[in-house]
């Protein structure tokens, strides 16, 4: 079954030197970049307690045709979309918010709370996030709140690392 690793996230991409991507290479990972130009709107905590009322910042993304055509292909094969990071999966999202991915330049402003119905991504490698942030918020629409919930009790009493050095964890979804 072929993968395919997008990358392009400013912190989670920290993860993966290029010994770790040449041995993804050699194992048959075909890899992708995207571009999403993180705003601080990212990182900032949600203040309100109605996530509608919400003010998600707009950022800039590029989703390549050439990104489009590698993730098509893998999908039309059977295979799977793993995501390095948050603003990876959100770009993507973002290209495919009317229905079927597309090759995009511009801003968004989407915010992935839980309940989302994802189109493109079908595993995810993150950081661990903050708390009230729009990127837990994300992966708890991913993952679903329980299992993330879980999964952060276990971080917490393990000690790992939180936030942009911190470790990262491979998330696949609750609702695919």
């Amino acid at each position: 079954m072929p993968f395919l690793f997008i990358h392009d996230d400013p912190t989670a991409s920290l993860h993966f030197d290029d010994a770790l991507l040449s041995a993804l290479r050699d194992r048959g990972v075909k890899s992708t970049e995207i571009t999403l130009h993180v705003g601080a709107g990212t990182f900032q905590p949600v203040r309100v307690d109605d996530l509608d009322k919400h003010q998600m910042h707009s950022e800039y993304l590029e989703v390549s045709e050439q990104a489009v055509n590698a993730i098509t292909k893998v999908k039309r094969e059977g295979g799977r979309i793993f995501a390095a990071g948050t603003t990876s999966l959100r770009a993507l999202e973002a290209a495919a918010s009317g229905g079927k991915l597309k090759a995009m330049k511009g801003d968004t402003n989407l915010f992935i709370t839980p309940g989302y119905r994802f189109r493109v991504v079908d595993g995810l490698i993150t950081n661990f996030h903050l708390p009230e942030s729009t990127l837990l918020m994300l992966v708890s629409a991913f993952a679903g709140y329980d299992e993330i919930r879980k999964a952060y009790a276990h971080a917490i009493h393990e000690k790992y690392r939180f936030f942009s050095y911190g470790d990262a964890m491979l998330i696949l979804p609750a609702n695919k």
